[in-house]
């Protein structure tokens, strides 16, 4: 699956592989599974999605793809396998964990917070001096729309559609170069929604998680189907328009079995 977008790393990146102008020749992985197994739900999932790249991750069973974002977070624990984030395998903070963020269908925040002190939370974490704290937490407020008037109320205050405001800009505060949403802002409306996921930064990989793909249209470029904890298909999204099929569940697992008839054709008739 080629990465879309023109792709190019953080300046924060220190890996030689992960330098602009290696990035043009190599393609590098931005996030590597292989042979995750977990309970029922991953078995033998393998995937490799390159830097840059908008993935929408769609399942049968529905929570397969919110498993295989957790484990790739580091929130669930595999069986086995291995995962590669960012070209390391230690989910530490000295590995990858400052370069991945996961936002999920609850932020996390403490409901007595306001937005303002869970972003200067964040920013404290990342060890950010003080110059550099202002600039992003101003840049992430402004992003998702969070108001002055709006930075000094609690967020249980404030209700869902605020809370998961303040989770969107605290996860962009650390900057990530791979971002995994499963299930994001649904409190706010489509329209809204869209614009806020649509994040500008071209270096920027996203793993996207949805149980509604229709909604996800114009946000990601590309599609992975799992399906009995396996990954079935990754195409572009364009493929299910050339099939005539829709972003749905239907049309995604109708073109993951006509892809699979293809490969079986081929493998019948040698060439």
């Amino acid at each position: 699956m080629p990465a879309t977008g023109g792709a190019s790393l953080t300046s924060s990146t220190p890996d030689a592989l992960w330098s602009a102008p290696s990035l043009r020749v190599l393609r590098p992985s931005a996030v590597t599974c292989t042979d995750l197994r977990r309970g029922r739900e991953l078995d033998r999932c393998s995937l490799s999605v390159p830097v840059g790249a908008r993935l929408l991750v769609v399942s049968e069973p529905d929570t397969t793809a919110s498993t295989l974002l957790r484990v790739l977070a580091g929130l669930s624990r595999a069986d086995r396998g291995e995962v590669r984030i960012a070209g390391s395998t230690d989910p530490t903070a000295t590995g990858w964990g400052r370069r991945m963020a996961y936002l999920g269908p609850e932020s996390g925040l403490h409901s007595w917070m306001t937005p303002l002190e869970a972003l200067h939370l964040a920013a404290w974490l990342l060890g950010l001096s003080h110059d550099e704290r202002a600039r992003r937490i101003d840049r992430a407020l402004r992003w998702t729309g969070i108001t002055p008037a709006m930075t000094e109320r609690a967020v249980s205050r404030g209700g869902p559609e605020l809370e998961q405001r303040t989770g969107l800009a605290s996860v962009l505060i650390a900057e990530p170069e791979v971002l995994l949403l499963d299930e994001p802002l649904r409190a706010i409306e489509a329209t809204e929604r869209a614009r806020l996921l649509r994040i500008p930064r071209r270096r920027l990989t996203i793993l996207l998680a949805s149980r509604d793909p229709a909604s996800e249209l114009g946000l990601v470029a590309h599609v992975a189907y799992l399906r009995n904890g396996r990954v079935e298909l990754i195409a572009p999204v364009g493929g299910l328009d050339q099939a005539g099929l829709p972003l749905s569940h239907a049309g995604i697992a109708e073109l993951a079995a006509l892809k699979a008839a293809e490969r079986r054709l081929r493998r019948a008739v040698p060439e």
